[in-house]
């Protein structure tokens, strides 16, 4: 018997060696997501680490790590087995930051200074409740019906979606949540935020202070092939620079988000593989290079910090909202906005209205049909920083319909000709839940 155990338990051990030395270099980045997942979701959003490792963090290989939060010196750790330990650090105003063995904790540093009056308005112009009001065209039961069945029937773990919210003629028609969270609920966005940071793109040249169709602003490619390379090709992720974005393996997206300091300059190194205009390809690297080159246009960190929230996110009143940087302190433009559903409506809602916010315009009219017009050589797939129904992802919705997306199935849908902007956040995409059938059932709900 005491034979039988030392060899199972050399078997064990080779077992796990093996696992380790193969899978070494994923231990640094499964613990960097791990300890920023952590930090973010319980210092920002309030959950506790039970939550965040059954929800956020139940994801193959990220479950191994092992987490630990300190409330009171606002940090949080992971690792892998003890191995290849990170630490994220949470700063009032800026959100969380995942932090290598050579930043300085102590060095001083600067915040987003905000306004947030108070709109004796209702949502979603305004900061009190929303006003309640009957549509006739709208068969309420068959709008409740599709809400409730985006979400998981109890004790099932499929379709994992937190919330819903739906704003049709600028009202709030349905809203609902997943136990645990509700309206004051903030949820990261991941990749929608990358259509907020083209936003700031369309904003500035309302503004007469950029030419989207000038060549990006980059002195390192001034003398080669890059040169050649707009804003506009940069927004439309078609400028034939060089990336890889695969979440399943070590890739130029996963190094960024968990390895780099400077997240803009890792795009910028890049060479070209294709040409301007000419190859599309999908990059959360671009849209970091984007924050980058927003930082150029303002003489100093603080108002480039300041800009973000004053020209557009506190400017709609998406108060809620934290938009968190990098080590260099520039926004993390393609991942890492939060703020609650019915903040993130208000975002499509300022899209559906092509620009104008309660009577303002913060962005050129043809802004929106810029965006939500296929990029050359995407398929019809992609717009400017937004995606599209043109080729027919979303069969039973309109072509015209297009929306932020974000990992693991955050989604703002706008749909111009049916005056609607939809809020679907999860746990889950495509793959794993029928947004298809979820517009075809909402839209099923208005009488034609």
């Amino acid at each position: 018997m005491k034979k039988t155990f030392k060899v199972s338990g050399i078997i064990i051990l080779v077992v796990l060696i093996y696992f380790v030395v193969v899978n070494y270099p994923k231990l640094e980045l499964i613990s960097g997501f791990s300890a920023k997942s952590v930090a973010s979701a319980h210092f920002i959003d309030g959950r506790s680490l039970e939550l965040i490792e059954k929800s956020d963090n139940d994801i193959k290989l990220v479950r191994l790590a092992n987490n630990a939060i300190f409330d009171k010196e606002q940090y949080a750790t992971s690792s892998v087995f003890g191995l290849q330990k990170r630490k994220a650090i949470y700063r009032e105003g800026l959100g969380s930051l995942l932090i290598d063995a050579d930043f300085d904790v102590t060095k001083p540093y600067l915040v987003p200074k905000r306004v947030q009056p108070k709109i004796n308005l209702p949502y979603p112009f305004g900061t009190n409740e929303p006003k309640d009001t009957v549509f006739a065209n709208i068969d309420y039961s068959k709008l409740r019906k599709a809400v409730e069945n985006a979400f998981d029937k109890k004790g099932a773990f499929a379709k994992r979606t937190r919330s819903v919210v739906i704003l049709y003629k600028d009202h709030l028609i349905a809203e609902k949540y997943e136990d645990g969270f509700d309206k004051n609920s903030k949820i990261l966005g991941w990749s929608m935020t990358k259509s907020i940071t083209a936003t700031y793109f369309g904003i500035l040249q309302y503004q007469n202070k950029i030419n989207i169709n000038n060549p990006a602003p980059i002195q390192e490619w001034a003398n080669d092939e890059r040169a050649k390379i707009t804003l506009n090709n940069l927004i439309q992720m078609n400028s034939g620079l060089e990336w890889e974005e695969k979440y399943d393996r070590i890739c130029d997206a996963t190094k960024m988000l968990f390895n780099s300091r400077d997240m803009g300059q890792v795009q910028l190194e890049k060479p070209l593989f294709g040409k301007p205009n000419q190859t599309w390809n999908y990059s959360s690297g671009t849209s970091n290079l984007l924050s980058k080159i927003l930082r150029k246009q303002f003489k100093t960190q603080q108002e480039y910090l300041d800009f973000w929230y004053s020209s557009l996110i506190d400017k709609i009143g998406m108060f809620s909202t934290v938009v968190e940087t990098d080590m260099t302190g520039n926004y993390v433009g393609s991942s890492y906005a939060w703020a609650t559903s019915r903040d993130w409506a208000k975002f499509g809602l300022l899209y559906l209205h092509n620009g104008n916010w309660n009577g303002e315009q913060l962005f050129d009219p043809s802004w929106s049909k810029y965006v939500s017009t296929p990029t050359p050589t995407s398929n019809g797939k992609y717009g400017g920083h937004f995606w599209l129904n043109s080729s027919g992802k979303y069969p039973d919705a309109p072509r015209e319909l297009y929306y932020a997306s974000g990992f693991q199935g955050q989604k703002i849908f706008v749909i111009p000709s049916k005056d609607l902007v939809i809020v679907r956040m999860g746990l889950t995409d495509d793959e794993s839940f029928d947004f298809n059938g979820f517009l075809k059932e909402i839209l099923g709900s208005f009488e034609k």
